[in-house]
């Protein structure tokens, strides 16, 4: 029997979530008073059922990361950061490890072509009831030209992208929420000068804790089409350049 591979996307819940978010419609996650199926909460942050659950077969969860809706990732207080990523963490190796699901896939989406419908900072803890996304990983995706590195902790770009011509990956073996925190923040500031939206992809992988910061542009049609990725002549200067920030 073939392992499924396919979320299958729940067009009526789609819908809906489109009718009641879309045009003028208030944020949902700015009236907190109004949030149900809440899941824990550590002020600002707060963890919920996802009101759409727009796949099936999942348990989709939000983490809105702040109250303060014109907020993002890039003018966090440190302290603020790096309590976003230890909850956050804490909460997607805690499903990960209860058994109920082949994996499970937490992430964020940032700007209008990340993938994300609600501006309001947030990311997302997805558990996937029947498809093993680790099947699709590989090493080489996180390997790189290597820009910082801590002991075992190491933030690189990446030279065998995934999908983006520049992928950065933050690495830390064992986990380190500090250096996590620091270098994702960096690297979203870094981003977001250059372009608006990104996404965050977090992956538990040979013993590491693994954010992939993906900057977003129009898709290329090689990528769509033919399952070609691309990278980049200006690697070791973009290397150069994220060294220099965090300098």
């Amino acid at each position: 029997m073939t392992e499924n591979r396919y979320l299958c996307f729940l067009s009526d819940i789609g819908k809906e979530k489109f009718m009641n978010q879309g045009g003028e419609s208030p944020c949902p996650f700015c009236n907190r008073g109004a949030l149900s199926d809440i899941l824990d909460e550590a002020y600002p942050l707060v963890l919920l059922k996802n009101k759409y659950a727009t796949f099936a077969n999942t348990q989709q969860t939000v983490l809105i990361e702040t109250d303060d809706c014109a907020a993002d990732m890039a003018v966090y207080e440190p302290v603020h950061m790096q309590k976003i990523i230890t909850f956050g963490t804490d909460h997607w190796l805690a499903m990960e490890q209860s058994g109920e699901y082949k994996s499970v896939a937490f992430f964020k989406n940032h700007g209008p072509l990340s993938g994300g419908s609600i501006g309001h900072a947030h990311m997302q803890i997805v558990g996937l009831k029947d498809i093993d996304y680790k099947r699709n990983l590989n090493a080489d995706m996180f390997d790189g030209i290597e820009i910082v590195r801590k002991g075992n902790c190491v933030l690189n770009i990446s030279t065998r992208p995934n999908a983006c011509a520049t992928e950065f990956n933050v690495i830390t073996a064992p986990r380190n929420d500090r250096f996590m925190a620091h270098h994702v923040q960096n690297l979203v500031r870094y981003v977001l000068d250059r372009c608006s939206s990104f996404n965050l992809f977090f992956y538990q992988w040979n013993e590491s804790i693994i954010c992939k910061i993906v900057p977003r542009y129009v898709t290329s049609p090689f990528l769509i089409g033919f399952n070609i990725p691309q990278t980049s002549s200006r690697l070791h200067q973009i290397a150069e350049e994220v060294k220099r920030m965090i300098d």
